[in-house]
């Protein structure tokens, strides 16, 4: 199969879709290994073209003020993807791997109806905040807060979920007055790419305002974050290329909005349904191949139920299998490439050689002779010191664990470097609340709650990142505040 999506194989770069300087790449289906097309191979002179526009677009048109004229692009820019959804749903299936059920919710439909949240918070924020007057070193002075876009935002976004992370960036950066200059990865170029040809061709967008450089090559994300006319860099990825980030960042002293890693525990108390809870465990590390930084890939469960919880979480997972994503019942789709692939068996030989075992999965699902897929995967028989239950493994695998009541499962919890996500289900109101206070983590579901939702801020502690994605706090990561003093009101 070849897809050939109208000017897929074109970067945005001041309103115009051009060609890549660096000629094309191919796109290979994960699910299935084979070449669906080609993308624009951007080069350092393209993403310098790029910057430069956004930079202009920034300081030379009235973006940054107009909150109304933002909102109405946002609603046309949504508008118009909707029109393109089916041609969008095949691209994220043949490039992401991404199951077809998920498109109808975080892959796709969702990230996109967003964008209306960031146009109505345009318009309702309060760019202006009165401070009323005060005598400061006996002078009578009147203050007012006002709120403003920082001005260049460079956006490099992960391919798990390519659209839910594009847009969380550009939705509140453009909200905010912002111009943004974004470099998908490479393995998913085509999500990115033909948003940039609605932009361009289907809104009012201003040319400079928006631009997407796809490329393989690194060292352009690099480049945004040295590049002293661009004021904030926002990355979503992987812990140890944000520390990069975060170092290349520092040389200009930009603004670095980070959501990275985790290793999440769920925590099921002594008095939760176990059946229930492990079943639900199991089954949510085995959607999109447990390629979600938030998943739970750390079941705690009470010692004295460990058996009955392998046992749960065991039938569970192997009810998941991992197969075509275009199909509609498949929820475990392949991981994005071979060398994603190579990562995790990786680490299922590491827990071999760490003493644990495969109580079902482990390997690859003899039903697929081509794609990148591993089989959902439960790891038992070690503790919390197994690497496989200190570092993100990205894939299907789950590693359960004994705790020794709600104080050990805390205690677990927290001995992480990570503090992304987590869950914890139980009867009692107060040792769940105990364990809500007591886990050092960004979000937290109770019993089922969902936290995914566009009002909702997202992001984590500790080596999970810098800053909030999604909701106000989210929005406001691509504000400064101005304080301004005149001479006292009467």
């Amino acid at each position: 199969m070849t897809l050939r999506p109208a000017d897929s194989s074109a970067l945005l770069v001041d309103g115009k879709l051009i060609p890549g300087s660096g000629g094309t790449f191919e796109i290979l289906n994960p699910a299935t290994e084979e070449v669906v097309g080609l993308a624009a191979e951007g080069t350092a002179a393209d993403m310098d073209a790029a910057i430069a526009a956004a930079r202009r677009a920034f300081d030379t048109t009235t973006w940054s003020r107009d909150h109304a004229f933002r909102a109405r692009c946002l609603r046309q820019l949504c508008d118009a993807l909707q029109s393109h959804i089916e041609e969008l749903r095949e691209i994220t299936i043949a490039e992401v791997g991404a199951p077809a059920m998920l498109t109808a919710g975080p892959q796709l439909e969702g990230p996109i109806a967003d964008l209306h949240f960031w146009a109505d918070l345009a318009e309702s924020y309060s760019w202006e905040q009165d401070l009323g007057n005060a005598t400061p070193m006996g002078i009578p002075t009147h203050r007012r807060l006002l709120k403003e876009a920082v001005g260049v935002v460079g956006a490099i976004t992960p391919w798990n979920f390519p659209h839910q992370i594009n847009f969380a960036k550009l939705g509140p950066a453009l909200a905010a007055g912002n111009t943004v200059v974004l470099k998908p990865a490479p393995d998913t170029p085509w999500c990115a790419a033909l948003v940039g040809k609605v932009i361009a061709e289907e809104t009012e967008i201003p040319a400079g305002v928006v631009n997407i450089v796809t490329s393989t090559d690194h060292s352009l994300g690099a480049q945004l974050c040295t590049d002293p006319r661009v004021d904030l860099v926002s990355f979503t990825g992987s812990t140890a290329t944000g520390r990069a980030v975060m170092a290349s960042a520092s040389e200009s002293l930009k603004k670095v909005f980070l959501e990275l890693g985790g290793k999440s525990a769920f925590i099921v108390l002594d008095d939760a349904d176990i059946k229930a809870a492990c079943s639900m465990a199991a089954f949510s590390v085995s959607v999109h191949a447990g390629q979600g930084c938030a998943l739970c890939t750390r079941l705690l469960v009470p010692r004295e139920k460990y058996d009955e919880a392998v046992a749960a979480a065991a039938k569970a997972m192997a009810s998941v299998r991992a197969g075509d994503p275009t199909k509609p019942g498949t929820v475990c789709g392949p991981l994005i490439s071979a060398k994603q692939r190579d990562r995790v068996e990786g680490y299922l030989k590491l827990a071999i050689e760490e003493g644990g075992t495969f109580v079902t999965g482990g390997g690859r699902p003899e039903s697929q002779d081509r794609g990148y897929f591993v089989e959902p995967t439960l790891i038992a028989g070690l503790d919390n010191s197994a690497r496989v239950a200190q570092e993100e493994i990205f894939g299907p695998v789950l590693v359960i664990l004994p705790h020794d009541g709600d104080d050990d499962a805390i205690r677990i919890a927290n001995d992480s470097p990570y503090g992304l996500s987590g869950a914890v289900w139980g009867t009692d109101p107060e040792r769940i609340e105990r364990v809500v206070t007591g886990v050092r983590t960004g979000t937290l579901g109770v019993n089922g709650g969902l936290w995914y939702s566009a009002d909702a801020p997202f992001g984590g502690y500790k080596q999970s990142g810098i800053g909030r994605e999604m909701g106000v706090l989210g929005f406001e990561e691509y504000l400064e505040s101005k304080l301004v003093a005149g001479p006292a009101t009467t």
